[in-house]
């Protein structure tokens, strides 16, 4: 894969089709693009007619094409890409690079199989291309912008938009530029991967739509940190409601971008909300070569309203202030008399200080054991006025010199996102200080600092499941089945989990039912047992309190009643009788499968109002149980449970952080079978925290094995 990428990226010949002599075409502008950087190498057009196109000799034919050929650029009508593709595929082109869009779901069809089993390397299609400022190598059918310089970034982008707004807004340089579109064969994770090793980037930032292999992804990450290189993730996308109708309430309280957001926490992935905070973060780890250190952000300004409004975005996008140590403020207050010695430091506050103080009581701040990274607050606006750019300048001067004494990254921001003047940029030059505009998107920027740099591995992926012989013989019973599983199979697999259910029997007659109720004891709550009734509250199919023989089987009866009058075309399987447990906590577990991160386990406050309470918090699976009590703890039923108002007594909450790590553990496993599951209410016992299933809904897909993944 890797001499294919090295082809594809840094090639030496570049057969373009698609071009014309008469008019311009996408295949034209790649032609003007690669004479205008002056591409090394060799470049062919092909065309059935032409002698020549753009001054280059051209060939006939894919098949007259000569022999190593690196790349073929393919901007050709949509029904004719499957042809070109073979074609260049036994011609014996190492990689393709095919723009086209608009297929039919046939031409799409055809295409998608057709990469996946070639020899040949297809980039797209639906893109732009690449644009390798190192190597000065566009293979790239949109206009260049002058702005674009050589640099150390690496973008990716899904979108061919996203990476013009990308290049036309930020000041950093550019290694390369890459626009992979629908990703048939090679994906994001494929430039990450290849991107560790590139020696003239050391920065990646990614604008995404979607990731197709999650596992690889995070393979790749990993590679990228392990490479002491620095990176960003741009999701768009993330508003849009899933489509997939659910049957489940877990379903309804998991939004589209839940599984994503659940992917980069747990992996470490540093992202972003827009291209303001993408720009921002990718100049940060561009201009710094330090990383911060074990501890908390200081911030400082020469302006107490512009540090307070600092503090309200931290808090608001959780960048964690450092709360000076005594020996901090002392050494403060001492040079910087008149300030409280505290985070934020506003140096103008400080009234009768000697020359020097202001660095002085910024380097007690860099110096300080429980600061990792510092950013000073700073107007930079092109537009300040000469007193204001003379003051400024003494200013920044001596954040300069800072800079070059700590050992700790330091970033300027100005509050602002007008232009930055010249002058005041100067003084920042060479000293590894980025200089960032907008307070948001600068903040944005020095959290995924302290997030990269604070990043761990985890080596948890999908693909590594080995589930044992007990549940690989449940999965194989499971796959074919569509809709509720039947209870005495969840029965099972809820065993096989150690997830903890109450007692329970199914009869198929209330004579039945009285027979068997001598084993669940009274009182009971009975419910009926039908394929057509997923949530049989809604129905009245539930009755709770039944105290002893008669009222069991005047529950059957008015359970049938209801049935038969709201749910008329629903077949009664039978009754199930469960023990009723008193002086309870109701909670709800679930999960929902999120292709291809995997699934999503759900735990939350229980009970019918479930989807209206919205109480909830979620994780990719599986969790652990440290990482199921987190979640729990997040919630109110968390905050209820630790005895919040002496509301219920305290309640242990291990018991139910196990069973949601226990059903995470189900969900990775089975979620590609059965991507919804339910279990609502689970009754936690006040004080004990003992837990018990009481009512489990699985919804099978009907899969005979794990769908194609999208």
């Amino acid at each position: 894969m890797d001499i294919l990428m090295n082809a594809l990226i840094r090639p030496r010949i570049i057969a373009v089709i698609g071009a014309s002599p008469n008019r311009v075409t996408l295949g034209n502008v790649a032609l003007d693009n690669l004479a205008t950087y002056k591409f090394a190498g060799t470049v062919i057009p092909v065309h059935g007619e032409a002698k020549e196109i753009a001054g280059l000799p051209a060939v006939s034919s894919i098949e007259a094409l000569p022999d190593g050929v690196d790349v073929a650029l393919a901007s050709v009508p949509a029904a004719g890409v499957a042809d070109v593709v073979r074609r260049l595929e036994k011609r014996g082109v190492k990689t393709a690079i095919v723009n086209t869009a608009g297929f039919s779901d046939v031409q799409d069809a055809e295409l998608r199989q057709l990469v996946k089993s070639s020899r040949i390397l297809m980039h797209g299609p639906n893109c732009m291309g690449l644009i390798n400022l190192s190597d000065a190598t566009p293979i790239y059918t949109g206009g260049i912008t002058s702005r674009v310089r050589k640099g150390p970034v690496a973008l990716i982008a899904q979108s061919g938009s996203a990476g013009i707004s990308v290049i036309n807004s930020s000041t950093c340089g550019f290694s390369k530029v890459v626009t992979i579109g629908s990703e048939y064969r090679i994906t994001g994770a494929d430039y990450l991967r290849w991107f560790a090793t590139d020696d003239d980037t050391r920065v990646i930032g990614l604008v995404l739509e979607s990731i197709a292999d999650a596992d690889r992804f995070a393979d790749a990450v990993d590679r990228i940190q392990a490479a002491g290189k620095s990176m960003v993730v741009l999701k768009v996308g993330r508003s849009t409601v899933g489509a997939r109708a659910t049957q489940a309430h877990t379903g309804a309280l998991i939004r589209n971008d839940d599984a994503f957001r659940g992917f980069v926490e747990r992996y470490g992935i540093p992202v972003v909300d827009d291209y303001e905070e993408l720009i921002a973060t990718l100049e940060a780890f561009a201009v710094t070569r330090k990383r911060p250190a074990p501890g908390r952000v200081a911030l400082m300004g020469i302006s107490g309203g512009e540090t307070a409004l600092a503090c309200d975005i931290c808090d608001e996008i959780g960048l964690p202030l450092a709360e000076f140590s005594e020996m901090t403020g002392a050494a403060l207050r001492s040079v910087l008399p008149g300030t409280p010695g505290q985070n934020p430091v506003d140096i103008g506050q400080s009234v009768g200080r000697q020359a020097g103080a202001a660095l002085a009581g910024m380097t007690a701040v860099m110096t300080a054991e429980e600061v990792g990274i510092g950013v000073v607050l700073q107007d930079m606006q092109a537009s300040l006025p000469a007193s204001s750019h003379r003051n400024y300048t003494a200013h920044l001067t001596t954040v300069a010199e800072l800079s070059r004494t700590v050992d700790k990254p330091i970033v300027v921001i100005s509050p602002t996102a007008e232009i930055m003047s010249e002058r005041l940029l100067g003084c920042l030059d060479d000293t590894g200080t980025p200089p960032l505009r907008g307070l948001w998107p600068g903040l944005a920027a020095v959290k995924n600092m302290l997030q990269w740099s604070g990043r761990t591995v985890d080596a948890r992926r999908l693909a590594d499941r080995n589930p044992t012989p007990e549940r690989a013989a449940l999965r194989k019973e499971v796959a074919g089945l569509r809709g509720s599983l039947p209870s005495a199979l969840v029965g099972r697999l809820l065993a096989s989990y150690g997830v903890p259910v109450v007692k329970s029997a199914v009869a198929r007659s209330p004579d039945e039912a009285v027979t068997l109720a001598a084993g669940i004891g009274f009182p009971m709550v009975v419910k009926v047992q039908s394929a057509q009734v997923p949530h049989r509250s809604d129905v009245g199919a539930v009755q709770l309190g039944v105290k002893d023989v008669a009222a069991l089987r005047a529950a059957i009866a008015l359970i049938e009643k209801n049935v038969r009058e709201k749910a008329p075309g629903a077949v009664i399987d039978g009754y199930e009788m469960q023990e009723e447990l008193i002086d309870c906590v109701q909670a709800m577990v679930g999960y929902q499968a999120a292709p291809p991160y995997g699934a999503l386990t759900i735990v939350g406050s229980g009970g019918v109002l479930v989807e209206l309470e919205a109480d909830k918090a979620m994780s990719l699976s599986p969790a652990t149980p440290a990482e199921a009590g987190a979640l729990l703890a997040g919630t109110r039923l968390g905050k209820t449970l630790d005895g919040y108002r002496n509301l219920i007594p305290r309640t242990d909450t291990v018991p139910l952080a196990k069973l949601v790590s226990h059903l995470s553990e189900l969900a990775a496993d089975f979620a590609d079978l059965v991507p919804e599951c339910d279990l609502n209410p689970v009754l936690v016992r006040k004080g004990s925290g003992e837990v018990r299933v009481v009512d489990a809904l699985f919804i099978a897909s009907g899969h005979k094995k794990h769908p194609e993944k999208p």
